[in-house]
């Protein structure tokens, strides 16, 4: 089973990325975003929870968040590992993602693989995909600037945690989409 931590700011190609890993070694995405949607959609005990906080624009606790998780990995699946998105982002959660995974799946985080873009790039990148995707957030400079610069000091302490365990592994997110694939699988095949 492989287990990966997938890191990137907005921009740096993470989404599209994801799939490819997702097909090369059968693999479950979970991203903290689908799970909330999906708790909140469904009206889960957890869903309403998470939507009385939001309601009232306050941060979902972790312990919300953990706990939407460690239901979404008890569920039964035929995957060979799992791919978790935009979870963790602070050195707490990436303690409970250790502890939840070591538990319920009796395994341990294999890697974390990090996209990494110049931000210039990663600017120019959003900027292109608001033009079609309509999203506000992709279409303000400053905006973007501030989302990026938001990423880099929230994960920060993340990205030591997985130094420190010697799984943290930087992949350059620029050139053509199936080389920087390679690079990525080429990464996961060292640990397999």
């Amino acid at each position: 089973m492989i287990n990966i931590v997938l890191f990137g700011p907005p921009g740096s190609g993470k989404g599209t990325q994801a799939q490819f890993l997702i097909e090369k070694y059968n693999l479950k995405q979970i991203s903290t975003g689908d799970l909330f949607r999906y708790n909140i959609k469904n009206n889960t005990e957890l869903g309403v929870l998470a939507k009385s906080y939001i309601d009232k624009g306050e941060l979902v606790p972790d312990q919300v968040t953990i706990d939407m998780l460690i239901d979404e990995l008890k569920k039964p699946t035929t995957t060979e590992g799992f791919i978790f998105d935009g979870f963790p982002r602070t050195a707490t959660q990436t303690k409970a993602l250790e502890k939840i995974v070591a538990e319920v799946l009796n395994q341990p985080i294999s890697i974390c693989l990090s996209l990494i873009v110049e931000d210039q790039l990663l600017v120019e990148r959003l900027l292109k995909r608001g033009e079609t995707s309509g999203r506000t957030d992709d279409s303000n400079k400053e905006i973007i600037a501030n989302r990026i610069q938001e990423y880099y000091s929230k994960t920060a302490e993340v990205a030591e945690l997985y130094k420190q365990q010697g799984k943290y592994v930087e992949v350059i997110g620029v050139g053509e989409i199936e080389e920087i694939s390679q690079k990525l699988f080429a990464e996961i095949d060292k640990i397999k």
